[in-house]
């Protein structure tokens, strides 16, 4: 329980006040968004779910609050995806954490759709509140119904007996970012959709009407705008800053982002223009100098550490070596770089794709056999979106000059590339080192404008990658699809393998997920062919055992016979499952295995193969088709070439 008797917690500062009081407020209301990271940050304000909750039952339950009204919670939208936790949970872990909050009711948020529509709906039925969007509606559903069958509109009663409608409201810009849709989506406007239904919540008793929308601040600006006044308050999500400002006698909000900060509101009938309110609104940031909520730490400490047997799961085969060594992606072309971005270029139906080799962090070859969830998050473990921008032929050319400037030291900036291919002199000095450069198979116009999937990271500029900046960091290039709306490689990644199985085998991947992700796999596989893997010999199934009887347990085969055994990432939420947790007893004996070979190998001057290949009586894996990726040729170095 918080401790109602301490002073209140640190770094409060006023967003706005409507003047001095002596009446307690008529509501007290608190507001959060886009919340992602249950874990705090390094870094002030630290964020974090358990200080958050601290902060929460604070304003919940402190004694200074007595006798005044109960805390009414507003979510706009944003907390399934993306983090590394949810991509290994599809969203499930952020519920406990909101319904804890004590979330009164919530906005549907674009990245609360990643994992499909299905997905949704089964976590909306987990949460103790409701969600609305009232302007999206799925004509599959009934006529006028809204997507995933949430709301449109509630009242909430307040303790003291206010009725207060609610509207949930989303913007048509991030409806095109979502793969996972259904067909015929209706998109109404936001300012007219209020105009219809805001008169029928006063209709219903409603005394304040608040909007909780997941917009951007300028489409929340224009709601307001175009409103005139008939929304009281509008709590906004989807930006990931803190803003307040007052339009047309209606409040616009957002509460930052990632647990980093909330609104504390209070509410007061207007003593001088009857049937208005008047708002003190309070910024809250989350800082180390609160203290963590004990219950909802070791709730986070559970969630975080359940992990590790799902990350020790198969989600994948690979019938080639994915070679992912920084000696190969940041002096060359490589098989799992070639294979990753024409993932990211298929996904969004780019021209073309580049990313920047430094996104590859497994610094290992990935022998053919099952590929692991936790493989797929340790080799990209990044944070930021794929992005995609409208760039010209001479700024995908400058960034290609970028990226080989510094060739060939095993710099990041290295590029990766999908429907590029480009020749590079490393002789020459850095700057003019390209020698010809070609985008779906012809010469590079330097004047055209192309659709370029890229890392949200290269569209900020970094590492050089100045040529790409976006308009928003004070570039030239375009946004078509933003960091906010983009989804995580890893994501992409793990969506793709989802393609590869049988799609019947899924209980919530909906039909709509399903026939984009096997339109991209059919794509991608064109150029890296995926197959079945097929077996001569009856399948077995081999015993397991936390300690190999024999060495020849530890042959390249036996090691893949016995991972696969592990129960497919997905086909069960349950952490008991002792095939994966032997794949985490493999893992950490294999690497003291590499390392000592590694040592006796250079002392003894032998040179041994890096991978040992699939053989022919390889077991059949039955619930998944093999990737096998290559490399064909994408970048070449004409003269000056680094032999590793």
């Amino acid at each position: 329980m918080p401790d109602k008797s301490g002073p209140p917690p640190p770094n409060e500062s006023v967003t706005f006040s409507s003047g001095p009081h002596t009446t307690p407020p008529d509501l007290r209301l608190c507001h959060y968004n886009d919340v992602y990271h249950v874990d705090p940050a390094s870094a002030e304000p630290i964020g974090g779910a358990s200080r958050f909750q601290t902060l929460v039952d604070h304003y919940r339950s402190s004694e200074s609050f007595k006798s005044q009204p109960e805390l009414l919670t507003f979510f706009s939208g944003d907390a399934f995806n993306p983090c590394l936790e949810s991509s290994v949970t599809k969203g499930t872990h952020m519920v406990p954490i909101l319904n804890n909050i004590g979330t009164d009711v919530a906005a549907l948020g674009n990245h609360d759709l990643d994992f499909g529509v299905t997905q949704f709906k089964r976590l909306a039925a987990k949460c103790k509140f409701p969600w609305l969007i009232a302007n999206v509606l799925d004509p599959a559903l009934g006529e006028d119904v809204p997507i995933g069958n949430v709301k449109k509109t509630l009242i909430l009663t307040s303790s003291n007996g206010i009725k207060v409608g609610v509207i949930g409201l989303g913007e048509r810009e991030w409806l095109g970012t979502i793969n996972s849709l259904p067909p015929d989506i209706i998109y109404k406007s936001a300012s007219e959709t209020a105009k219809e239904l805001v008169p029928k919540l006063r209709a219903g008793g409603a005394e304040i009407i608040i909007a909780v929308t997941h917009m951007r601040e300028p489409n929340d600006n224009k709601l307001a705008e175009k409103t005139d006044g008939i929304i009281d308050i509008i709590l906004g999500g989807h930006d990931h800053y803190y803003n307040h400002s007052l339009i047309n006698g209606t409040h616009v909000l957002r509460s930052g982002t990632d647990f980093k900060q909330l609104s504390y509101i209070e509410a007061r009938r207007s003593t001088e223009k009857p049937g208005r309110w008047d708002f003190d609104i309070t910024r809250r940031d989350i800082t180390s100098e609160i203290p963590a909520h004990k219950e909802t730490a070791e709730l986070v400490a559970k969630l975080t550490s359940s992990l590790k047997t799902k990350l020790n799961k198969p989600i994948g085969y690979s019938a080639a070596p994915l070679d992912a060594r920084f000696r190969t992606v940041r002096l060359r072309e490589s098989n799992i770089a070639n294979w990753v971005c024409d993932i990211m270029r298929h996904y969004y139906g780019g021209d073309c794709a580049l990313m920047a080799s430094g996104t590859v962090r497994g610094d290992q070859i990935y022998p053919p056999g099952p590929i692991l969830l936790k493989d797929i998050m340790n080799c990209f473990p990044f944070e930021d979106p794929v992005v995609v921008i409208m760039a010209s032929g001479q700024q995908i050319w400058d960034a290609l000059e970028n990226g080989v400037s510094q060739y060939p030291a095993l710099e990041g900036r290295f590029p990766q590339v999908s429907n590029i291919k480009f020749e590079f002199d490393a002789t020459k000095p850095a700057g003019s080192r390209i020698v010809s450069a070609s985008i779906g198979g012809g010469p590079i116009d330097m004047e055209r404008q192309y659709k370029l999937v890229t890392r949200g990271y290269m569209g900020r500029g970094k590492d050089g990658y100045e040529s790409l900046l976006i308009e928003a960091e004070g570039g030239t290039t375009k946004e078509i699809v933003s960091e906010e709306n983009g989804i995580l490689i890893s994501m992409m990644l793990r969506q793709y393998f989802m393609s590869l199985r049988v799609l019947g085998q899924w209980k919530y991947w909906g039909k709509h997920i399903g026939g984009y992700w096997d339109d991209v796999s059919k794509k991608v596989g064109g150029t890296h062919q995926s197959s079945a893997i097929q077996s001569p010999v009856e399948p077995k199934t081999p015993s397991l055992a936390t300690k190999p009887s024999e060495w020849n347990d530890w042959s390249a085969k036996k090691i893949r016979e016995r991972k696969a055994q592990a129960q497919p990432a997905d086909d069960s939420d349950s952490d008991e499952d002792d095939a994966a947790k032997e794949n985490e007893l493999i893992d950490r004996e294999m690497d003291i295995v590499r390392r000592v070979a590694k040592k006796w190998t250079r002392r003894a001057g032998v040179r041994c193969s890096a991978v040992d290949e699939l053989q022919d009586e390889e077991i059949e894996v039955d619930w998944t088709r093999a990737i096998a990726p290559r490399v064909e040729g994408r970048i070449v170095c004409v003269a000056g070439e680094h032999k590793s």
